[in-house]
């Protein structure tokens, strides 16, 4: 049975040919599945590099690993009795993926936390390129807050996650925790190579975080955007091979893609200047930024101080970056905006579609739970030029930008 799945699998499989994959083991009942994974992957043309935790060799001999994948599995800095060093560096960057297949809840913690005491984990910190996290362990300790918080801290690192099947566990129980089964991870890293040769050579730019509008030297108005939405969008297309720029209004944020442009503004006329100038060389412009629509009208030179009882200050519109640069949209250009509504929201959103000439519209309201600023979650719903809206339940913002990643790519591969 496994070989007539897998041969149906294969004929479907174009895009892993020649790939470099480093397969890390973890010490995990489900390390068994490795085996299958190293043989799909092999047959599918994938060069495949096991590396295996110390305690993965409990559960599968590192001699059936390397048979199956036809390379030594490697598990210490030094072979010693050959005396060759395993460069962990060099195995980062020879990489086209890395793949943690089981990941323990120990691998998870020790990769979200920058906990660097083996050959793995030290080939995960040199990584250059993307890198997944299959997990697999009991349905409790999947649940657990810690482990739920450490893959919500692998995925704000750009990192995927190939989330744990529903199933009977080692334990007796049922429930999710399963490590998803091998020919379905085979299917992941293809579509993922398949979405890179979509988006490969696609320039993105995208708006985030908020801006501020200064008073005086010391005082600003600005708003409660983090930049979270924006950030995950960025790692999300730049994991799929485009070439991205993030304009930043100030966030606390970093960007762990090495690959992405980021380019900092402070007020919205910076925002607009810095966003004008990549805007024509762009395939897609995604409008993320809580840009504010108001700015004083004179900036003190010096300190404001605290003398009237009541004080008040003379505003002015700030530029309309999204209804500015859509009115010069080129032909095939996609524009994607944002709406943050507390009423009529879609009738709102769905007006700032339109006039501002967008192609999608990314609406949330603050009514919903779990959504909004500052959150690591969002729930949205997307509304195209037709009218049509695809709705999407609260999710983290690691996914919601997927899911936004995936309706890209839908598009430009009908084109």
């Amino acid at each position: 049975m496994a070989d007539f799945v897998s041969a149906s699998l294969l004929e479907t499989i174009l895009n892993l040919k020649g790939k470099k994959i480093i397969l890390g083991v973890s010490g995990s009942i489900a390390a068994y599945k490795s085996a299958l994974l190293a043989r799909l992957l092999v047959k599918a043309g994938a060069e495949v590099q096991v590396i295996m935790t110390e305690t993965a060799a409990d559960f599968i001999t590192p001699l059936t690993l390397a048979t199956l994948s036809k390379r030594p599995a490697l598990s210490a800095y030094v072979r010693n009795e050959e005396g060759v060093w395993n460069n962990h560096i060099e195995l980062g960057l020879w990489a086209d993926v890395v793949l943690i297949a089981p990941a323990t809840a120990r691998t998870l913690a020790k990769c979200a936390h920058g906990l660097c005491d083996d050959l793995l984990t030290a080939v995960y910190l040199s990584a250059r390129c993307p890198v997944f996290f299959a997990p697999a362990m009991d349905v409790d300790m999947y649940h657990h807050g810690s482990t739920r918080a450490n893959i919500e801290r692998l995925q704000s690192y750009g990192n995927q996650i190939i989330e744990a099947e529903h199933g009977e566990l080692a334990s007796g129980l049922v429930g999710e925790g399963r490590l998803a089964e091998p020919e379905e991870i085979v299917r992941y890293l293809e579509s993922h190579f398949s979405r890179r040769s979509v988006a490969t050579g696609k320039r993105v730019l995208i708006t985030a975080g908020p801006t501020q509008e200064a008073i005086d030297p010391v005082r600003y108005i600005s708003n409660h955007s983090s930049g979270k939405m924006g950030y995950a969008i960025a790692h999300a297309f730049a994991g799929a091979g485009a070439q991205v720029t993030v304009v930043s209004g100030p966030v606390s944020l970093e960007v762990t893609d090495r690959s992405i442009k980021r380019v900092n503004v402070r007020s919205a006329q910076e925002m607009f200047l810095a966003t004008e100038a990549q805007f024509d060389g762009s395939d897609l412009v995604i409008f993320a930024a809580a840009v504010a629509d108001y700015a004083p009208a004179e900036v003190a030179a010096n300190k404001m101080k605290k003398k009237e009882q009541e004080f008040g200050l003379r505003m002015t519109q700030t530029v309309d970056i999204a209804g500015t640069l859509g009115a010069r949209k080129k032909s095939g250009q996609l524009l994607i905006g944002f709406a943050l509504e507390t009423n009529d929201e879609v009738e709102n959103a769905s007006k700032k579609l339109q006039t501002k000439q967008l192609d999608y519209i990314v609406l949330n309201s603050l009514n919903d739970p779990g959504a909004g600023f500052a959150y690591d979650t969002n729930k949205i719903t997307v509304i195209d030029r037709e009218g049509v809206e695809r709705r999407f339940e609260l999710k983290s913002k690691q996914e919601v930008a997927q899911d936004i990643l995936e309706l890209i790519l839908e598009k430009w591969s009908e084109a």
